[in-house]
């Protein structure tokens, strides 16, 4: 005789109220990280910072005019900032961008003025030339796929040398001709160098134009085609061309956007002070990659905001002016933006751990 045993049915003891069960891979992160995988998050709270810091140990920043010079530095640097991040977003950097800026002021003066020309028309060449070097940057780069290191440093030394150079053959001296009294000038002047009152406290045009790029870089880096291809082809170049991406068009077109920032800089200098000093530019870049460094974007590409390297500007700007005010050596600025770069960096690594971290 056999017995024949009946298996009871397991009993399970349903969920608690409110508690769902998640493998990890569904679950959603936290608020709190999500706010921490923007890019421009760190370099908010560090500009904020920075300016407690100064507002109490230098009481001459609370004054308005102070704030107002604090934000015009802070504008000189952002703009050309903001197409340096566009293009370490896609992926490459341009050592001669700070140079570039002479380049296209040494352009726009010595040809109105050697050949007694209206000064737009110096000014609309200075517009080409300035395009001109940041397509050929980008023209290399994609066809010798050598690294943007080597083609922009290379740029930067020819326009070093061409910048003395040329100004010397021309003018017999290292500065340019002053073109104050020339016919345009007051007009291009307004556009690119003149101030506004607001309050009784005299803002320079370049904080408006600073703002305005800044609005528009953001909305095409997160609402347009080329956005996505940006970001695309500075993740991935050879996944974004295996999707459609035209990987040479958008590389070429972000140097020359860098071309684009350096001739309105270009222009600004040269209306603010009629004059052009052709050994200077040396050394800018490294201040406009490190603004772009400092607000988020990564020297690996494919990572970035357009608002993080106005906060980083503005943080440049500030300790520029901050320590003057404070009364202070102003050779401790390089010591900070020493600082603020490693420490910007060191931040940046972190959020991104934390913000991917499950």
């Amino acid at each position: 005789m056999s017995v024949t045993g009946h298996a009871e049915p397991a009993v399970t003891s349903p969920p608690a109220p409110g508690r769902q069960q998640s493998d990890g891979r569904t679950s959603r992160r936290p608020p709190a990280l999500r706010l921490l995988a923007r890019p421009e998050v760190g370099v908010f709270l560090g500009a904020v910072a920075v300016f407690v810091f100064f507002l109490v140990t230098a009481p001459p920043v609370r004054d308005g005019s102070s704030m107002a010079n604090v934000l015009y530095q802070s504008s000189t640097i952002g703009i050309m900032a903001l197409p340096v991040a566009l293009l370490m977003i896609g992926g490459e950097f341009d050592l001669s961008a700070g140079v570039a800026v002479i380049t296209s002021a040494l352009t726009a003066s010595m040809l109105s003025y050697q050949l007694t020309m209206n000064i737009w028309v110096g000014v609309v060449v200075a517009l080409l030339v300035s395009l001109g070097i940041g397509a050929f940057n980008g023209w290399m780069l994609v066809k010798t796929g050598l690294p943007s290191f080597l083609v922009t440093l290379g740029t930067f030394l020819i326009l070093q040398g061409v910048n003395l150079a040329v100004t010397k053959l021309v003018t017999g001296n290292v500065a340019t001709d002053d073109i104050s009294t020339m016919d345009g000038f007051g007009q291009a002047k307004k556009i690119f160098a003149s101030s506004f009152d607001v309050g009784g406290v005299q803002v320079k045009i370049t904080v408006v134009w600073w703002l305005v790029f800044a609005a528009l870089a953001t909305w095409v880096l997160l609402r347009t085609k080329y956005g996505n291809w940006v970001f695309a082809v500075g993740g991935n170049k050879e996944s974004a061309r295996a999707v459609g991406v035209p990987v040479t068009f958008t590389k070429i077109s972000l140097f020359m956007l860098v071309g684009f920032g350096a001739w309105f800089v270009g222009m600004h200098q040269l209306f603010t002070f009629n004059t052009v000093q052709s050994g200077e530019g040396v050394g800018q870049e490294l201040i406009y990659i490190a603004a772009a460094v400092i607000g988020g974007c990564l020297l690996t590409g494919g990572y970035g905001s357009a608002i993080g390297p106005v906060f980083g500007a503005f943080m440049f700007g500030m300790v520029q002016q901050g320590i003057v005010y404070a009364g202070w050596n102003p050779d401790w600025f390089k010591a900070f933006l020493g600082v603020m770069l490693l420490g910007a960096v060191l931040i940046n690594l972190w959020v991104q751990r934390t913000a991917t971290r499950r």
